[in-house]
């Protein structure tokens, strides 16, 4: 799998998603198999890079493996800008976004909402790519509802803006995230287009990635909320493709390693008061699988103090 000049240790991608893929989320994964992470999505509209959740958004100097970072926004020119400022920072590949069904998002006609309106997307995609010297991405739905599916449509106008690999989520906008990840849509695609596919969508076991690649012919899966505790899903499938074998699950040492190594970096990334916050989601969905967890995590959500996180952590898994 490359992505212009750049060749990927494995097919196996950490998928941007807002509120979760920050810096310590990209570092872990990375370090546990991904062979590419994309950034949380940032906006095209200058006037908000200035803002603390931008600018924690924007240093690209700690990223590891290759720098990719994704931008939002509906207008070809400040898109641009975008892509030039986020390369001026570090970027080595820019990755669009027109495939986040959120509301917020979509009343402001980024995201998903832009697949409504082709020749739009076409205005941004030759915008960025005609601005930037470093490979364009992109990343879609298979439409804006299931009456709607223009997905090859949009694929075929993205490589002939000169899009470099195109992410496709198996769902409409309107399906949100509910239901089943669908990957007709993203066989017909990889069909249809010479560039590398990447398939997304429900992707949450080896087994379920080897028959998604087989399926679509799809160059790389992206992972997505699959990886939302469970950031060992990474090396588990790409060991899995590459020799049809099995590793085995990390012990609980492991985990409990990581798992307060990640709290600690949260902590150090944002520091102590939104990074208590923000390791509380991340902690709820390590522990969903362990038996005395409910209890646990009403406990640690109530925890005020970055030491205490860890405090308690400690005593949880030494129990």
């Amino acid at each position: 799998m490359r992505i212009g000049p750049y060749q990927l240790d494995n097919p196996v991608i950490l998928a941007p998603m807002a509120g979760v893929t920050d810096l310590p989320f990209r570092q872990l994964c990375m370090e546990l198999g991904a062979g590419l992470t994309v950034s949380e999505m940032l906006s095209s509209n200058p006037r908000v890079w200035q803002t603390k959740k931008s600018q924690t958004r924007m240093g690209h100097a700690d990223e590891p493996g290759i720098k990719a970072v994704q931008i939002a926004g509906c207008e070809p020119e400040l898109m641009a800008h975008a892509a030039q400022h986020n390369v001026a920072n570090g970027a080595q590949i820019i990755d669009i976004n027109m495939g986040c069904p959120a509301k917020k998002v979509n009343k402001k006609l980024a995201g998903s909402a832009l697949l409504q309106y082709p020749e739009l997307v076409s205005e941004i995609l030759h915008a960025v790519v005609n601005a930037v010297s470093v490979p364009v991405t992109l990343k879609i739905r298979t439409g804006w509802d299931p009456d709607h599916r223009n997905g090859v449509e949009i694929a075929q106008l993205a490589e002939q803006a000169g899009i470099q690999a195109l992410a496709v989520h198996g769902r409409t906008r309107a399906c949100m995230f509910k239901g089943t990840a669908e990957f007709d849509t993203i066989r017909a695609i990889k069909q249809a287009i010479t560039i590398p596919v990447i398939a997304n969508g429900d992707i949450r076991s080896p087994e379920k990635a080897k028959a998604v690649l087989d399926y679509t012919g799809a160059d790389a899966i992206m992972i997505g909320r699959g990886a939302q505790g469970n950031p060992w899903l990474f090396r588990e499938i790409a060991h899995f493709l590459a020799t049809g074998e099995h590793l085995a699950k990390p012990n609980a040492t492991e985990v409990h390693r990581v798992v307060c190594d990640h709290v600690r970096k949260l902590h150090q990334h944002y520091g102590e008061f939104s990074g208590v916050r923000i390791a509380r989601k991340h902690v709820g969905w390590y522990l969903q699988e362990q038996q005395p967890a409910s209890e646990f995590r009403r406990h640690f959500v109530a925890i005020e103090n970055a030491d205490e996180q860890l405090e308690a952590l400690a005593t949880f898994f030494n129990q």
